[in-house]
């Protein structure tokens, strides 16, 4: 898969494609079907496919302070955009000027000039331009007067449920990652660099990997999680027992993500990881004695094995 920054980066004879856009954080089920659809359609034609996305996330820059909790860090959006078959992710700088670009403008300079549309897929939602003003009739519209057809593909449900990066984002805050895994088609991922915590775990017999992670990570309510940890260049991924919260029991003040990886004594320091969460095992308790504490946590990693199966 090809990767540009900004549409001036597609190249000089570029032909025709298909194109669809999205902000698409978390790629979930609704994504994946609109850029299967534009894949498929591609072929079907015989031009490449293009998806269109934004860097950074439109609303920080619409208002700022309003950044939605994010799903999927970049670099694992691609990861996940190009498995689907893509041939081009074209990431566009969301600037205040760009923000003030025309829905016109914006089919026009994108669309057309750059991208060479001959079909654009949107989901029936999808909106464009300045305030938003453009909606899939406006695409249709203008697309009678550039020369490119517009599909616009289903939104997604299950059980009445329409599944959105808005749902999602909802059902990771309340700690229901099964919901979340169900919507994203996997188990929400949470990334980030292991850094020093206060060693209490090792001193409990349960050391733990203290993750740092991105400030506008979508990370879970607090409780006790069974997860999947994943280490870069490594094929199996280890169990981890993770604990998000305060540390009741310490007086602690501050949020933390930390995992006790079963059956695993190496130093992970400085690595970064990834956390695939599968099951909410229980929420966070302050315990009024060590070996009480202790108790549970021996619990919870028995609770982890087997809900990691």
């Amino acid at each position: 898969m090809q990767r540009w920054r900004g549409y001036d980066a597609a190249p000089g004879g570029w032909g025709r494609s298909v194109v669809t856009i999205g902000v698409f954080d978390g790629v979930h089920k609704g994504h994946q079907a609109t850029i299967g659809h534009a894949v498929a359609r591609a072929r079907e034609i015989g031009v490449k496919s293009v998806v269109v996305t934004f860097d950074p996330h439109p609303a920080e820059v619409v208002r700022p302070g309003s950044h939605p909790a994010v799903l999927t860090e970049p670099t694992r959006k691609a990861e996940l955009i190009e498995a689907l078959g893509v041939d081009v992710l074209c990431v566009l700088p969301f600037t205040p000027e760009f923000s003030r670009l025309p829905a016109e403008a914006f089919v026009h300079d994108v669309l057309v000039e750059h991208l060479h549309a001959a079909l654009v897929v949107v989901g029936e939602n999808f909106r464009f331009g300045h305030r938003a003003a453009g909606d899939v009739a406006l695409l249709e519209r203008l697309g009678r007067t550039f020369g490119y057809a517009v599909e616009g593909a289903p939104l997604v449900a299950e059980a009445g449920t329409v599944f959105s990066s808005t749902y999602i984002r909802s059902c990771v805050a309340a700690g229901d990652v099964v919901a979340a895994a169900r919507a994203l088609g996997r188990p929400h991922r949470l990334e980030g660099v292991v850094v020093r915590g206060d060693q209490r775990g090792r001193e409990l017999g349960f050391p733990t990997a203290n993750l740092l992670c991105h400030r506008y990570a979508a990370v879970p309510a607090d409780g006790v999680y069974a997860a999947r940890l994943v280490r870069r260049g490594q094929r199996e991924p280890l169990m981890a027992a993770v604990s998000i919260g305060t540390n009741p029991s310490f007086s602690g003040r501050e949020r933390r993500v930390e995992a006790y990886v079963l059956d695993f004594d190496a130093d992970l320091y400085g690595e970064r990881l990834a956390l695939d969460f599968v099951a909410h095992l229980r929420g966070q308790v302050r315990y009024d004695s060590v070996e009480l504490l202790v108790a549970q946590i021996a619990e919870d990693v028995e609770h982890t094995r087997q809900a990691l199966g």
